[in-house]
């Protein structure tokens, strides 16, 4: 049976370039790929085909050759093609990493991931919050071995095809009528296996490191807020890149200040006379000398809430701090001088005059209901 011309088995003119007649050849090794088309003798022979024309054409000598004599030509170099596919996988395991991925026979795709990524939750106290902090943080995480560049193996030595699926990743087997595939249990399905492991890493591509970095903890953090440091995370397989690593926020009680978002609340006592009559008092608060002169209205009752705006916490998203709320708690006297008790009842004479009407008038909607 005569063979082809190379040039027409591969689709490319004779005076096509190397990259031209790689590229034609990556396209018909992936449409003929033995692993794609298991058990179809026509494919597996276009396979063999295609391999025989690109080994011929990709050297420049040889192609010198088959230009001027023809297949004939090639034959006296001692080129007689290819006696099957592990002979193939063997001329051309990088190539086939290059194209798809994966070396040797096409078992397992090696893809590229994106390495784990990793977390760290860290506590604040709520001033730390309100003023943003550097905080350094240390923590354990796989970084790439620098001894092997990650590769797991030691520098200068190459991954070998794996004698038991012949660098195809996956061994076959026959249950009845059909032929089960499953992945090789010597390489775990990669189709070539490591001979000369590093040293340092043991064949990982991986060492334990000890990691220590400085936080920029913006002001406004919150729990339940995470920053995100890109690149931080655990090395990626296959050249993928590195994980990130999530800081997460956990703010601690405060005393005097309840949060809620940006906004703050505390509680504070003023004394009976001081809620009817009015007055001006001072009280803690975030930021600036940490007081502010609170103004109580004359007439203020218990439970009451005095807004203080822009007291609160700064912002994460629009930068304007929330607001401060004051709830006032009247504190009564549990005991009284004489003089106070006096004053007091005197009040209460004048007090009763005013508010007998609506006292009356009080009992008697509670008596109706």
């Amino acid at each position: 049976m005569s063979k082809r011309d190379y040039y027409e088995v591969l689709g490319v003119s004779r005076t096509a370039q190397e990259e031209e007649i790689k590229k034609a050849y990556r396209k018909l090794a992936m449409k003929y790929h033995p692993d794609r088309n298991q058990g179809e003798q026509e494919a597996e022979e276009r396979f063999k085909e295609a391999a025989e024309a690109y080994e011929v054409l990709r050297d420049s000598e040889k192609r010198e050759i088959y230009d001027r004599f023809g297949h004939e030509g090639v034959a006296g170099t001692g080129f007689r093609g290819f006696s099957g596919f592990e002979d193939i996988f063997s001329s051309f395991g990088d190539i086939f990493e290059e194209f798809f991925g994966f070396g040797g026979g096409g078992g397992k795709r090696t893809r590229q991931r994106k390495g784990a990524s990793l977390r760290y939750d860290l506590e604040l106290t709520l001033e730390e919050a309100f003023y943003g902090k550097e905080q350094e943080v240390a923590f354990k995480k796989w970084a790439s071995c620098e001894g092997c560049g990650g590769s797991g193996m030691t520098p200068g030595s190459k991954r070998k095809n794996c004698t038991t699926c012949q660098g195809r990743g996956q061994v076959y087997r026959s249950q009845g009528f059909f032929q089960i595939a499953t992945a090789c249990p010597v390489c775990q399905g990669e189709g070539r296996i490591m001979t000369d492991p590093c040293q340092e890493c043991g064949g990982r591509g991986k060492v334990r490191i000890d990691r220590k970095i400085t936080l920029k903890i913006p002001p406004g953090v919150d729990t339940g807020s995470q920053l995100r440091l890109q690149g931080e995370g655990e090395p990626g397989e296959s050249g993928g890149p590195q994980g990130d690593l999530f800081v997460m926020i956990h703010c601690k009680e405060h005393d005097f200040f309840k949060r809620e978002g940006a906004h703050l609340i505390c509680e504070i006592p003023v004394s009976f006379v001081q809620a009817a009559l009015g007055n001006t008092i001072s009280i803690p608060v975030l930021g600036g000398d940490g007081t502010h002169e609170l103004e109580i209205p004359a007439g203020t009752q218990p439970g009451d809430i005095l807004t203080l705006s822009g007291l609160g916490m700064p912002g994460l998203q629009r930068g304007r701090r929330g607001d401060l709320f004051v709830k006032v708690n009247v504190k009564i006297p549990p005991k009284l001088t004489a003089r106070q008790k006096e004053l007091l009842e005197e009040f209460a004479e004048t007090e009763g005059h005013k508010d007998s009407g609506s006292q009356k008038s009080f009992w008697k909607k509670i008596t109706k209901s």
